[in-house]
């Protein structure tokens, strides 16, 4: 089941799609936290199954991120081993965990704007992890992943100057406004029937950049769902981007940034696929 939002920003209607395309109002005040851990999931497919939810008219309709405003987004560092490599980073021992603001989540073809004195604004094409129930010192990689309640594509922008040169920890060069277009989909685990299995490619003006596969993640999604269990507590609603594969222009020696007016598209099989204009804050 794919759930999603639409509509202007901050005007968001929740809908479901069915597996034709069709959209229909799932009759919930948002798909949030809330909505996650009191069972929203299974509420809207008894719905749709029974046919009892009205038909959205989809044409012309904007669409936003799947979730609403998440708690937190947890990202994970240098978590393909190619990505690694093309930076020259040494494979890491443990998940490499940083955060992002959640306010830098947007729709999935929203604008990306560059941050003011950036010159290293960066892609980053990611498999993002909803969590659908509290966790908290997760005992076992199969509690993990029942923990999960849906996929989503995340593009996790990146300015690397801010990230990598200017002190300090990541965050400051992740979490710039608009950094974390999400969706177009949250896609319910039950439909996703391995994650470690997914190709995922992003295009800048219509060149392949990154063409990878979650098969090549250093820590896979259980682990990293476990593991992070272990130092806080993960709560329904929250994200986990999980890294990316390479072809980062970081790890592309004269591969130029993003600037104004470039065109950004990355899918992720089953989980649909995302295209932003890029802008200048």
């Amino acid at each position: 089941m794919k759930l999603l939002r639409v509509g202007p920003v901050g005007q968001e209607r929740p809908a479901v799609m069915d597996a034709g395309g069709s959209l229909y109002d799932i009759g919930e005040p948002e798909i949030d936290g809330a909505f996650l851990a009191s069972g929203g999931v299974a509420r809207v497919r008894a719905a749709l199954e029974r046919g009892d939810l009205p038909v959205i008219d989809a044409e012309g309709l904007r669409v936003g991120p799947p979730i609403a405003r998440p708690g937190k987004i947890v990202c994970i560092g240098l978590n393909y081993s190619d990505h690694a490599a093309e930076t020259g980073a040494t494979p890491p021992a443990e998940p490499v965990v940083f955060m992002k603001a959640p306010n830098t989540v947007v729709g999935p073809d929203d604008g990306i704007l560059v941050p003011r004195r950036s010159v290293k604004t960066d892609w980053e094409v990611e498999l993002a992890v909803v969590i659908g129930r509290t966790c908290r010192y997760l005992e076992s990689r199969e509690d993990a992943l029942a923990a999960i309640a849906g996929y989503a594509i995340s593009n996790d922008v990146s300015e690397r100057e801010f990230q990598l040169e200017r002190g300090g920890q990541w965050d400051k060069g992740k979490s710039c406004e608009t950094f974390n277009p999400l969706g177009p989909w949250l896609v319910t685990a039950d439909e996703v029937a391995d994650p470690q299995d997914l190709g995922m490619r992003l295009w800048v003006n219509g060149e392949l950049r990154q063409n990878g596969n979650s098969k090549n993640m250093i820590f896979d999604v259980a682990e990293i769902v476990r593991y992070l269990s272990a130092f806080m507590v993960l709560e329904p609603g929250d994200v986990i981007n999980t890294g990316t594969p390479a072809g980062v222009a970081l790890g592309l020696p004269g591969q130029p940034y993003l600037r104004a007016g470039d065109v950004v598209e990355l899918e992720i099989d089953g989980l649909g696929r995302q295209r932003q204009t890029v802008g200048q804050a």
